[in-house]
């Protein structure tokens, strides 16, 4: 079943998870994409102010989309996203974190120049495994609405 617009009313969606990271995993996206220190040197990593390997709050991102389109995003009648309205790294990744996706729908509403979408704004939490925010993303995205989405 496609999600449509009217699936989603303001309040908690669902939990999505978990999603083991691996040290190996972190430190071939930092690598690749984020080579700073905290992400790369153990012994770097002490030093800095999160106290120990870390990956990059880019990494995180990229495993919440990830979660996000396998937990419902790629289910949804999505036309794409405008960008992301917040994002708030809270607390270090770390090796061996077992990543749970918490999301809520904070707002939802027809589009005025193209009524036949909504806006969803979703807020989604990354926890590790005792439950601690790691970061939160605030963001839209642009849904079909249902009549629209079966006329094709």
């Amino acid at each position: 079943m496609t999600l449509c617009f009217e699936d989603f009313p303001p309040g908690h969606f669902g939990f999505y998870g978990p999603r083991h990271v691996t040290r190996e995993e972190m430190l071939a996206f930092a690598a690749e994409f984020d080579p700073q220190p905290m992400h790369l040197d153990e012994a770097a990593a002490k030093r800095s102010m999160l106290k120990g390997l870390s990956g990059s709050g880019w990494h995180l991102c990229s495993i919440m989309m990830r979660m996000m389109c396998d937990g419902y995003i790629g289910d949804t009648a999505s036309l794409g996203s405008p960008g992301v309205s917040e994002l708030k790294w809270l607390a270090p990744l770390r090796p061996g974190d077992d990543l749970m996706l918490d999301v809520d729908v904070v707002e939802a509403r027809v589009s005025r120049s193209r009524p036949e979408t909504g806006i969803v704004t979703f807020k989604c939490t990354a926890r590790n495994g005792s439950g601690q925010a790691l970061c939160e993303m605030t963001s839209p995205i642009i849904v079909k609405r249902r009549d629209a989405a079966r006329a094709g």
